[in-house]
């Protein structure tokens, strides 16, 4: 009969110790989930200015007529 005992509390104290880690973890998460958006506010405006820089030499790729290449006689 003291066994069964032992082993209702050993998993009890087991199922505790999953407790707590989960918990740390899903803390961890939040912390990292904060430090992610605000390094992407951090980093919007540079993201934003190579977007338009990227989209301005599209444009001005696109408007160049393209070169016949070299032609032999």
């Amino acid at each position: 009969m003291a066994w069964g005992a032992i082993s209702v509390v050993l998993g009890f104290a087991g199922l505790a110790v999953l407790a707590v880690c989960s918990f740390k973890v899903y803390l961890g998460v939040r912390r990292l989930a904060r430090e992610l958006e605000r390094t992407r506010r951090r980093l919007a405006p540079q993201h934003s200015a190579l977007r338009d820089e990227l989209r301005d030499l599209q444009e001005t790729r696109a408007a160049q007529e393209p070169d016949d290449g070299v032609r032999s006689s």
